[in-house]
């Protein structure tokens, strides 16, 4: 259960991650440099070693979130999603990492979305794995939010999409304390349907924001719930080389094969890569 929340801006881009999940799983691990493939990268991470979001020294971004609404489970023994996104973090490019995806073996692994963000080339890509078929998904470079629920996955969609709206429609300024309250917000109660999600079992339990700009990327990241005003650990990378290009708006994103996708649009205003798997089908 998370909500994902992408900002463009001139020099760069802004991207935030509320991570929800049950009290009783195991704390996650703050954020630490180290090197996956050829890449500076900083991540949290499960002690296990997965992450569910890193940033690398190309300023490249990538979270993962659940797909809830697509049933099939892997039976036995699975491979954590959070091992998919390690060793996605040695890609530079959405071209390298799609050459990987191809690769690997995802039949242990269960159903995830995963968001790519690629300044280089001003791409945000989005793979969609529902044990059957991965397939990608372009999206424009413009604002835009990605939100999973495994208490209710539509509503939960449906409800902090409408929350984002409003937001939008209140301020277009789309800094970063429009950014930190939207991930805070409790609209329209606090619940399991609110941003910062709270439930007897479960609830908002980290806030990670990344930061591009022209030769630095940062990382912020809070544990707890955003709305306990936790002080946030901050943690730098330099950059290898000027992170963004020439913005290029497109009129539409290609959807999933069913022709459906859960995103809404808003548009206000080669390193090598570490095997991942040696599971078979």
């Amino acid at each position: 259960m998370c909500t994902i929340t992408f900002i463009p801006r001139p020099d760069g881009y802004a991207l935030a991650m509320n991570r929800d999940e049950r009290l009783t799983r195991v704390t996650a691990l703050p954020p630490a440099n180290c090197r996956i493939g050829a890449c500076e990268v900083v991540c949290p991470s499960e002690p296990g070693g997965g992450t569910w979001i890193g940033l690398n020294d190309t300023g490249a971004c990538l979270g993962l979130i659940n797909w809830y609404s697509v049933p099939a489970r892997v039976r036995g023994k699975s491979v954590s999603r959070g091992d998919v996104v390690r060793s996605a973090l040695a890609a530079d490019s959405a071209r390298v990492l799609e050459e990987a995806l191809s690769r690997w073996s995802l039949c242990r692994v269960n159903p995830f979305r995963l968001i790519g963000i690629f300044p280089g080339a001003n791409e945000v890509v989005e793979w969609r794995w529902n044990r059957n078929h991965l397939a990608r998904v372009e999206h424009a470079w413009r604002i835009n939010t990605w939100i999973s629920s495994g208490f209710d996955e539509p509503g939960a969609q449906q409800t902090r999409n409408k929350t984002f709206t409003r937001a939008l429609r209140r301020d277009s300024t789309l800094g970063l304390d429009w950014l930190r309250r939207l991930h805070r917000s409790h609209e329209p109660e606090r619940g399991p349907y609110s941003t910062c999600m709270h439930r007897e079992d479960a609830a908002t339990v980290s806030y990670t924001e990344v930061v591009v700009s022209q030769r630095t990327a940062v990382m912020r990241y809070s544990h707890g719930s955003p709305c306990g005003g936790t002080p946030a650990s901050v943690h730098r990378l330099g950059l290898k080389c000027r992170p963004y290009g020439i913005t290029i708006i497109l009129p539409f994103s290609r959807k999933f094969r069913d022709g459906r996708t859960s995103n809404i649009q808003h548009s206000t205003s080669n390193a090598a890569l570490k095997r991942a798997f040696k599971t078979s089908c």
